[in-house]
């Protein structure tokens, strides 16, 4: 295979779930009342779609849940960690000339750092495109910009819904559950195919 497309939070990041769990226990909220809220209120599509920006998100999100909007999105956020093993892994298949796609439901431009911007080669963002995933046409952008086929690539995400729309464009792809096997199924389809 040739290329690579991927997903930011809960793939080369700690699971995003876990934090917001984390938030709605320090904030004295049941554990699941972010998640039942996101299930049920159209805040974090309306963001991720570019309907909304971060403030309104924010409020909106602060509305529901009656808490503090102040620095909501960087709370909610708080205990995201990057995982350095997966993101040293995509530098590899990328240094090795794996053509690499970061395709994200965004939140914010300003999340991700330089350094995740150099092992990409094309990042596509929903916030941007005003296109999040599962539509099928983020990831014909992110194959556009690559000049790559769909079957000549894969794609990794922590969502099935999101992998199953890569699936029906003909991408290749993996369900991100633990680093060691995302990083051991990619390194048999995009180096040990290459050799």
């Amino acid at each position: 295979m040739d290329g690579l497309l991927i997903d930011w939070g809960g793939v080369l990041t700690t699971n995003v779930f876990d934090a917001f769990t984390a938030f709605s226990q320090r904030e004295g909220l049941p554990a699941e009342a972010v998640l039942d809220m996101f299930r049920h209120e159209p805040h974090l599509v309306d963001l991720e779609s570019g309907t909304i920006d971060l403030p309104e998100f924010e409020r909106r999100v602060a509305g529901t849940l009656d808490v503090a909007p102040d620095g909501l999105a960087r709370r909610l956020m708080a205990d995201v960690k990057p995982d350095v093993e997966m993101r040293q892994a995509v530098t590899r298949y990328h240094d090795a000339g794996i053509k690499t796609a970061l395709v994200s439901n965004s939140w914010n431009e300003d999340d991700y750092d330089v350094d995740l911007h150099a092992m990409f080669d094309v990042v596509v963002l929903s916030q941007i495109l005003k296109i999040r995933k599962p539509a099928p046409e983020i990831f014909e952008v992110a194959l556009e910009r690559l000049r790559l086929p769909a079957p000549a690539c894969v794609f990794v995400d922590d969502l099935g819904g999101n992998l199953k729309a890569a699936q029906q464009l003909g991408l290749t792809t993996i369900k991100h559950e633990r680093t060691e096997l995302t990083v051991r199924a990619l390194d048999r389809l995009l180096l040990d195919e290459a050799s």
